[in-house]
């Protein structure tokens, strides 16, 4: 039996776009790049996942949780 390795993602089950800044505002992710996320290389999803931080800074205070936002970021870049 072969079992393939999950999935990293910076997810945290909020699933709100912020309309002004066009991302998530759990993860930072746009809706482009949520609805590829599955398709993308590691590659791919380590380019997205190093620009997140920017964004959910950009978001200020209508970020869902900065804090949490940032360590899921960090899990998912193994950092």
């Amino acid at each position: 039996m072969s079992y393939s390795k999950p999935v990293k993602s910076p997810c945290l089950r909020v699933c709100a776009v912020d309309g002004r800044a066009n991302v998530c505002r759990g993860c930072g992710r746009s809706l482009k790049e949520i609805a590829g996320w599955g398709a993308m290389s590691d590659g791919e999803r380590d380019v997205v996942l190093r620009a997140l931080p920017a964004r959910i800074e950009g978001l200020g205070e209508k970020a869902s949780d900065r804090d949490e936002a940032l360590a899921k970021i960090r899990e998912a870049l193994g950092d």
